[in-house]
């Protein structure tokens, strides 16, 4: 058997790597190959940067890397948070196999982020245990059981003011057309010992003493509560009177407030009784994503789309105020982009990948507007990112943060400030 090479992508640069000889023999004089930090991995990784791009390369046993290649194929079409695979490359001289997924940019390690910040503030922490929990709960939906998920594999990028998870290791994963509770149970019991695995491990190169270890453990046990509440949300079966069907809108509400989109709601009565069950059927968590999508066409994530479809409902409402007539909302959204974000995001060009950038605009500008009692403008706003200086918001400021972006705690300026480079 020969060299059999699958590559999603054809560019001249992959197809002219030497994927006849071992990933450890490549030679950085001959391939363009980049130093990119990795965590510990049972196995060798190298990244290659061709063709505009830059792709990662896992060696691997031919059997767990076809697994893995075909774990993350079908998270792919179902469009969960997973690194994308873009080829399979088996070396049977070798006995062995590469793997090919796209590298995910503007992403971090939690090392990187856990290190880069004060050990006495854990709104940061938190905020990276709320985006693994969240991840974890996405995937058992879809039937795939982890069995190794941890800090250490998965990549975390920023989505308006919060975190997004992704998946990047599916060495022992497995998709299932749905999971028993003690598959998930068994699942989240390895998420919680690898965290407080991970934890402890930036704590001791951080030299913190061991008396701070306690609270590690009790950060990583929090996982499991942290997957559990949003798990029982979005399952909850909540029983009420016919004349209480007022509570379907507040439950479907409280959905979308968490980024879900409804597929179906389904009313149950109980045989000789006013009592009704609701049960609704929770798509992906993409509503403002794709509300965003159909009214501009733009493709972002979810908690960037709820930044800007408030930006653009506060333009279409100024328009409304100062010419007197309603604006249809197909109306709002392209003046909204021709007016407000191609000028913005031009503005904020230099300061990273421009929707996040103008994300970052539109929220140091509210706190800036907190901290003064009024609009600060955007030259301000601007300054203060260029600066590094922006501020912390005011709890009475949190308070609408967390309303609005239905998270316990939005990025803090710490934070803002570990992730504000491109390289990992």
């Amino acid at each position: 058997m020969g060299l059999d090479l699958r590559l999603r992508s054809t560019s001249p640069g992959l197809l002219a790597l030497p994927w006849l000889q071992p990933l450890a023999t490549w030679d950085a004089t001959e391939v363009p190959l980049r130093d990119v930090p990795v965590g510990p991995s049972r196995h060798l990784v190298r990244f290659v940067d061709t063709d505009g791009a830059r792709w990662a390369l896992k060696e691997l046993p031919v059997r767990i890397a076809q697994k893995e290649y075909a774990v993350l194929r079908d998270l792919e079409a179902r469009a969960l948070p997973a690194v994308r695979p873009a080829g399979l490359v088996v070396q049977p001289q070798e006995d062995t196999a590469i793997l090919v997924t796209r590298y995910l940019e503007r992403s971090w390690q939690y090392r990187r982020l856990l290190m880069r910040i004060p050990p006495d503030q854990t709104a940061h922490r938190d905020r990276l245990l709320d985006a693994l929990a969240s991840l974890l709960v996405d995937l058992h939906r879809h039937g795939l059981f982890w069995g190794d998920c941890s800090l250490a594999n998965t990549l975390f990028s920023r989505d308006g003011q919060v975190l997004q998870a992704y998946l990047v290791d599916a060495e022992t994963s497995e998709i299932h057309p749905r999971l028993s509770n003690g598959q998930r149970a068994h699942d989240i019991d390895i998420m919680v010992e690898n965290v407080a695995g991970g934890l402890v491990d930036v704590a001791l190169r951080l030299d913190q003493p061991p008396e701070q270890f306690d609270d590690l453990i009790a950060a990583a046990e929090s996982v499991g509560s942290r997957y559990q509440a949003l798990w029982d949300v979005l399952h909850a079966e909540p029983v009420f009177s016919y004349d209480d069907r007022y509570q379907v809108e507040s439950r479907i509400r409280q959905l979308h407030d968490l980024g879900f989109a409804v597929d179906e709601v389904n009313l149950v009565s109980s045989a000789g009784t006013d009592q009704l069950r609701l049960k609704v059927a929770v798509a992906a968590r993409r509503y403002h994503a794709s509300q965003l999508h159909d009214l501009t066409g733009l493709d972002v994530g979810e908690g960037q789309a709820r930044i800007l479809l408030l930006d653009m409902r506060a333009f279409q409402a100024h328009v409304q105020q100062q010419s007197h007539t309603d604006m249809a909302d197909a109306s709002a959204a392209l003046r909204w982009i021709d007016e407000v974000l191609r000028p913005g995001m031009a503005r904020v060009a230099d300061l990273g990948e421009p929707i996040q950038a103008y994300c970052d605009l539109l929220e140091v500008r509210w706190l800036l507007s907190e901290q003064a009692g009024a609009d600060v403008g955007d030259e301000a706003a601007i300054a203060a990112l260029r600066d590094r200086t922006v501020p912390p918001a005011s709890a009475a400021g949190m308070a609408v943060a967390e309303a609005a972006t239905g998270q316990l705690v939005a990025l803090t300026p710490d934070m803002l400030e570990a992730m504000s480079h491109d390289e990992p």
